[in-house]
């Protein structure tokens, strides 16, 4: 959930390190701090609540030098307080501390400190690292030595940077564990830190990933890294693609509505020379398993959470259809609790954003121990996800996504699931080419029908105003559009705060039915497929017991549009790909919404983009 940044090099460490923050603000934080090394000294400043607090403490009190690290924090250990803010100083000042993830057996550690007489400022687990790191390098004499046998100390997902104000132009960093990522950008005479890429991005785009259990030493002039024995480690670097300008909001009011109108071309993106229309065929270059590992699948676990989750009921439904493998959808959180059954015929299928994300990283270190390859449908290149992938990856290419409240990343995860179950259907001998044919094409023409939807935003801002006051909504799909009904009510609440739940249609008379009145909107995906009728049947239910109905019809839908209230048209598709278009009113509904009622639509409250600790 936070967000770290380092520098060092030749210009102002302070306005590296800010701008870097400024990037991660989506992760969610809730105080921040920086400290710059100058003349020997850490000048340190911290704030709770947002970066621009810290930005006016900085404009009051500046600081100068060319060395530094900053922190957004999201509170685990300790209240909201200026002195439980990152970065931490050691008992003599001599070494500061930045960290991401939870220090496991903080508590014991602390004990055996306060015992030696270590006097402790803040109630974080942060603090305890920064006097560990300190003790371990008087032992040794050596900053790196004692940075080193102090991690082996700490168990729990961290990811940890220090400086030592003894030691200038010199950056400390390692990953333990799954639970945070550290990537180092690769300048002429200055490198960087960042635990999320685009903090870095407008200054370089050549990076390497820590794994597990590595070090970096990074100077002005050089990166090295090491394992925590201190076995040299060859890294090659990678080059990120995405555009500095990608990652700011190019005009539009929040990073929100910006990616919610990316969508035409991150789905083209995802699609991009993937698809053979004449030869009937996918191409997935980066998959590892061959076509008779692929036909000797029997079972398919997909692991995601939140919204890649409901991308994930997506795409059993295509996988089933498409493929005829029998696929179950686990929360990541929960998959590892439930002792899975995994044999040589098992696949797991891996889905996430950053790629960071600890309750999906855990499954899948759970296939790899029990054999099972791992497909990774993954945004961040080179993220944890991406290299534990070892059955392939498939990036999703729709570069930066920086509110909290997924859009854009969402539809790609569901193309990109298409583009799969076509492949193993292919393999598995269950499509013919013209069958292939045809979901290619279909394939080919979504980025324009989203473009489609996204012409006609006045009626979002209508029913925005209509329900400013709404306290409820019930959302309710069939088939492969309720995972759609899902995920709509998903981002109603998380950015409106508007409760709302998502509902298998058919269920609605099994309970949900006796909330229904004239105070409950009942948002109805009523598209034409082989359960179009029984939808129809559900819009008259809810009318007849008073309810107010938003339906999401097909073109021309004139049946519904008698029936319902409000009626929004999407373009007509294959029923196995409409939830890329059936989803986008939806986005549109929250957003509005969430901006009428005055919310925080790039960070709704107590949430984070990438969730890196259980």
């Amino acid at each position: 959930m936070c967000g770290i940044v380092g520098y060092v090099g030749s210009r102002e460490a302070t306005e590296v390190v800010v701008s870097g923050l400024q990037r991660l603000e989506y992760r969610g934080y809730d105080s921040a701090g920086i400290a710059i090394l100058n003349g020997g000294e850490f000048q340190i400043r911290r704030s709770v609540g947002k970066l621009s607090h810290l930005q006016q403490r900085l404009q009051e009190a500046p600081t100068h030098g060319h060395q530094g690290i900053g922190h957004t924090r999201w509170a685990t250990h300790g209240g909201v307080t200026e002195v439980n803010a990152h970065p931490h100083r050691s008992a003599s000042g001599d070494i500061v501390v930045i960290q991401n993830g939870i220090f496991e057996n903080y508590l014991e550690q602390k004990g055996r400190l306060i015992e030696a007489g270590v006097v402790f400022e803040s109630q974080t687990d942060t603090e305890v690292i920064a006097h560990l790191i300190e003790r371990e390098t008087r032992a040794s004499g050596d900053f790196l030595s004692g940075f080193r046998r102090a991690l082996q100390q700490i168990r729990g997902g961290n990811a940890i940077v220090a400086m030592h104000r003894r030691q200038p132009g010199l950056l400390l960093a390692a990953r333990l564990g799954n639970a945070g990522g550290i990537v180092i950008g690769l300048g002429e005479g200055e490198n960087f830190i960042a635990s999320d890429i685009p903090a870095i991005l407008d200054y370089t785009q050549r990076v390497i990933f820590l794994e597990d259990g590595e070090i970096a030493i990074v100077t002005a002039e050089a990166v090295r890294c090491e394992r925590l024995d201190g076995t040299p480690v060859s890294k090659q670097p990678q080059t990120i693609r995405w555009d500095p300008v990608a990652a700011a909001k190019g005009g539009y009011k929040h990073f929100m509505q910006k990616e919610i109108f990316e969508q035409p071309r991150s789905i083209t993106d995802t699609l991009h020379d993937r698809i053979d229309v004449e030869g009937g065929r996918v191409i997935l270059d980066d998959l590892r398993l061959s076509d008779e590992q692929l036909r000797a699948i029997d079972k398919i676990y997909i692991v995601a959470c939140g919204t890649a989750w409901h991308a994930g009921l997506v795409a059993k439904f295509l996988i089933e259809a498409l493929a005829r493998v029998r696929v179950e959808v686990d929360y990541g959180s929960e998959f590892r609790y439930r002792d899975p059954i995994l044999d040589e015929r098992t696949l797991m299928i891996a889905i996430t954003q950053s790629g960071e994300t600890v309750d999906t990283l855990v499954p899948m270190e759970l296939a790899r121990q029990a054999g099972v390859p791992c497909l990774g449908i993954v945004n961040v290149v080179g993220s944890q996800a991406a290299r534990l992938s070892d059955g392939g990856v498939i990036y999703l290419n729709a570069g930066p996504e920086i509110a909290v409240a997924s859009t854009k990343v969402f539809t790609c995860m569901v193309v990109a699931a298409a583009l799969f179950a076509l492949k193993l259907g292919e393999v598995r001998g269950c499509l013919d080419r013209a069958t292939l044919r045809t979901y290619l094409q279909a394939l080919l023409a979504l980025p324009n029908q989203v473009g489609t939807i996204l012409q006609q935003t006045a009626i979002y801002e209508q029913l925005a105003e209509r329900y400013r006051h709404t306290r409820d909504m019930l959302f309710l799909g069939r088939g492969i559009n309720y995972p759609i009904a899902l995920e709509g009510a998903l981002k109603l609440k998380e950015i409106s705060y508007i409760h709302a739940e998502g509902y298998p249609a058919g269920e609605m008379k099994h309970g949900p039915i006796a909330l229904i009145d004239e105070e409950m909107p009942v948002v109805c995906i009523a598209v034409r497929d082989h359960v179009y009728d029984k939808m129809l049947s559900n819009v008259e239910q809810v009318k007849t017991r008073g309810g107010e109905v938003i339906a999401i019809v097909n073109q021309g839908d004139s049946a519904v549009r008698s029936k319902a209230d409000v009626v929004i048209e999407v373009p007509e598709t294959l029923p196995l790909l409409s939830p890329v278009l059936t989803v986008v009113p939806l986005q549109l509904l929250s957003y509005y919404c969430a901006l009428r009622r005055g919310a925080d639509v790039d960070q709704p409250r107590n949430l984070a983009k990438s969730v890196t600790v259980e």
